[in-house]
C-alpha cells in the first residue's frame, strides 16, 4: 500500500521542481550567448526565469525593438509608491536626473537583495550620489558611524524617509513630517529590546510624551518642538560629544531656538526626567511626596467628614420623621450681596474653565478634552482659553481684596470669616460627632470652619497657581533667569495643586451646596443672597449670643 503513495509523492515533487529546472536550463541556455546571464545568477533575480522578463526571447535573432522589461510587471505597489513620491514626481515633470529603479537598486541583472547587510550598508552611499552634504553629517552621526561599522539595526536614510514612497517632509503624511517624528524615532527609540541591545535609554519615548512638547505634539501642534527640533535631523551625535546639540554648553543655542536667553544664566539640567528617577531634582521629588501625602488626608477627611454628615441628617430627615425647622425670628440673613453674587459667578465660571483646559493641556487624548484638541493642529486653543480664564480668576481676587479695602460695607461683611478660637472645637466636635465618636450634636456657627476652611483654601491655592502659572506662562523668562528645577517645580506643583482643587470642590463644596439633605437640591444663595436653610429660634439665638462673647474676647 505505502509504494504507490510514494510514487504518487515523487511525481508531485518532480512536477513542481520541473519548471524551476526548465527555468534554470533557459537561464543557462542564455548565458551561452549573453554575459549577463551569468551575472544575474548573483543578483537578486537569480532564480528569475529571463523569459519572465524579456519579450520575444524566442525570436533568433532577437527583434531590435523589443520592448525593454518592465519592473512595474513585479513590482506593481513599489512602482506606485514611487510615482507618487518626490523622486517619482521629478521624473513626471521631466526631470531626467531623478533617481529611478536602477538608479538606486542597480541594473536589474546586477540588483542586490535590499535586505541584505550589503546593500544597507551602501544606502547612504546611494542617497549621497544627489544628497552630498546630508551624506556628509549622517557619515559622522551616531547612526551613520553605526551603519558604516556593519550595525544591521542601525538605522540608515530609508529607516527614517521610507523606501519607495519617500514624501517631502512639508507632506503631512511624510514619515519625517513634524506630526510624525516622534513616532518615527520611537521604532528605535521606544524599542525595549534595542535599547537593550546596544545600552541606549528606553525612557526617552515615554518622557517626550510626558513633557509639555510631547502632549502639545500628540494633540496635533505642528509648531512644537520634536525629538529633530533638539537632537538634529542628519547630525545627530551623542550628547557627550562636543558637536551635539544637546550637549550641555550647546544647550542654550539649540533651546534658543524656540526661548531666547534659555540657559544663559543658569545651565540647562537633564531634559528627559524620569518620575522618580535619579536625574529628577531633589525639590521635584519632594514637592511630589507632601502632595502624595497631602491629597489624601486632606480629601479624605472631607470624604469622612460630609459622608457621616449626610447620613445622619438621611436618617434624622427619613427614618425619624425630623420636621424641617422654620425662621421665627424674621427675615433670614443675607450671605452674599449683589457685586459678591457677580464676583461668584466670574471667579466659578473661570476655574471651571481652568480646570477642563488645564487638564485637557495635560490628558489630550481624553474624550472630554476633543472640543479643545481638535484645533490644536492649527490654532493653540485649550492654552488660550485657559490663559483667559486664568487673567479672569485672577483679576476676581484683586477685586475681592480692593472691595475689602474700600468698602466698609463689605468689609465687616467678610470678617466673618476670620478664623478664631471657636472654630477648632467646633471642627473637632462635629467631625467626631459626623464619623460616630459621639452622639452629642455639637453646635455650628452661622459662618463655621466649613466655609472658612473653603474660603482660605481658594486664597491659598489661587496664589500657589497664579504663582506657579506665571512661572510656566511666561517660560521664555524663566528659562533665562530661574534653574530648570525650578520649572520643573513650578510643572509639578501646577498640576498637583490643581488636582487637590479640583477634588476639593467636588466633595466639599459641592456637598455643601447641592449634596447636603438641608440645602438639596441647591444652595440658591448664589443666585437670591439669602441661604435655603432653616434655622430655628434657639439655634439662632445661642449662635448671635456665642458671637457676642467672641467679639467681646476680641
Amino acid at each position: 500500500m505505502r509504494t504507490p503513495v510514494l510514487f504518487i509523492a515523487l511525481g508531485i515533487i518532480l512536477l513542481a521542481a520541473a519548471p524551476v529546472a526548465n527555468a534554470q536550463d533557459a537561464n543557462e541556455l542564455c548565458a551561452g550567448c549573453h554575459e549577463v546571464g551569468k551575472t544575474v545568477q548573483a543578483s537578486v533575480h537569480g532564480k528569475v526565469d529571463c523569459a519572465s522578463c524579456h519579450v520575444k526571447h524566442e525570436e533568433y535573432p532577437h527583434p531590435a525593438n523589443a520592448a525593454k522589461p518592465a519592473c512595474v510587471t513585479c513590482h506593481s505597489q513599489q512602482v506606485a509608491d514611487h510615482a507618487r513620491s518626490v523622486h517619482g514626481q521629478a521624473v513626471k515633470k521631466g526631470n531626467s536626473a531623478a533617481p529611478d529603479c536602477a538608479v538606486c537598486h542597480g541594473a536589474a541583472h546586477e540588483a542586490k537583495p535590499a535586505r541584505s547587510a550589503e546593500f544597507r550598508k551602501n544606502v547612504a552611499e546611494t542617497c549621497g550620489m544627489c544628497h552630498t552634504e546630508v551624506m556628509e553629517q549622517f557619515n559622522a552621526s551616531v547612526h551613520g558611524k553605526a551603519a558604516a561599522a556593519g550595525t544591521h539595526d542601525a538605522p540608515v536614510c530609508t529607516s527614517c524617509h521610507g523606501e519607495h514612497a519617500i514624501l517631502s517632509p512639508s507632506n503631512l503624511a511624510s514619515t519625517v513630517n513634524a506630526g510624525h517624528i516622534r513616532e518615527t524615532c520611537a521604532n528605535c527609540h521606544g524599542n525595549v529590546k534595542l535599547a537593550k541591545k546596544f545600552g541606549f535609554p528606553a525612557d526617552r519615548v515615554v518622557t517626550f510624551d510626558a513633557s509639555f512638547h510631547g502632549l502639545a505634539a500628540k494633540s496635533g501642534s505642528q509648531t512644537v518642538a520634536n525629538c529633530a527640533s533638539c537632537h538634529g535631523v542628519h547630525n545627530i551625535r551623542p550628547s557627550k560629544d562636543a558637536k551635539s546639540l544637546t550637549n550641555v554648553k550647546n544647550l542654550p543655542q539649540t533651546c534658543g531656538q524656540c526661548h531666547p536667553g534659555a540657559g544663559t544664566r543658569f545651565a540647562l539640567g537633564p531634559i528627559h526626567q524620569v518620575e522618580g528617577g535619579k536625574t529628577e531634582h531633589a525639590a521635584v521629588k519632594w514637592v511630589r511626596a507632601a502632595y502624595a501625602i497631602l491629597i489624601p488626608l486632606t480629601i479624605g477627611y472631607m470624604l469622612m467628614h460630609n459622608l457621616g454628615d449626610f447620613i445622619r441628617k438621611l436618617i434624622a430627615l427619613r427614618f425619624r420623621g425630623r420636621p424641617r425647622r422654620a425662621y421665627v425670628n424674621g427675615p433670614k440673613e443675607v450671605r452674599m450681596y449683589g457685586f459678591e453674587r457677580v464676583q461668584h459667578a466670574l471667579m466659578a465660571s473661570s476655574f471651571i474653565v481652568l480646570v477642563w483646559t488645564g487638564f485637557a493641556l495635560k490628558y489630550p487624548g481624553a474624550w472630554w478634552a476633543w472640543p479643545l484638541a481638535v484645533w490644536e493642529s492649527s490654532y493653540p486653543l485649550r492654552g488660550v482659553v485657559h490663559r483667559i480664564a486664568a487673567v479672569v480668576f485672577v483679576l476676581m481676587a484683586v477685586v475681592h481684596v480692593g472691595s475689602l479695602v474700600f468698602s466698609r460695607r463689605l468689609r465687616d461683611h467678610w470678617k466673618e470669616m476670620i478664623p478664631v478660637r471657636r472654630d477648632v472645637s467646633e471642627t473637632i466636635l462635629n467631625f467626631a460627632y459626623n464619623i460616630g465618636l459621639t452622639n452629642k450634636k455639637p453646635h455650628r456657627s452661622s459662618h463655621s470652619y466649613v466655609e472658612k476652611m473653603e474660603y482660605w483654601a481658594v486664597i491659598w491655592g489661587g496664589v500657589v497657581m497664579a504663582f506657579t502659572g506665571l512661572v510656566l506662562w511666561f517660560n521664555t523668562w524663566s528659562l533665562t533667569w530661574l534653574p530648570l528645577w525650578m520649572m520643573d517645580v513650578a510643572t509639578s506643583i501646577h498640576f498637583y495643586e490643581a488636582v487637590l482643587a479640583t477634588l476639593a470642590i467636588i466633595v466639599w463644596h459641592f456637598y455643601g451646596v447641592i449634596f447636603d439633605p438641608d440645602v438639596y437640591p441647591l444652595e440658591t444663595a448664589f443666585l437670591t443672597g439669602v441661604s435655603v436653610k432653616e434655622e430655628d429660634g434657639e439655634d439662632a439665638a445661642q449662635t448671635e449670643a456665642i458671637e457676642l462673647v467672641v467679639d467681646k474676647d476680641k
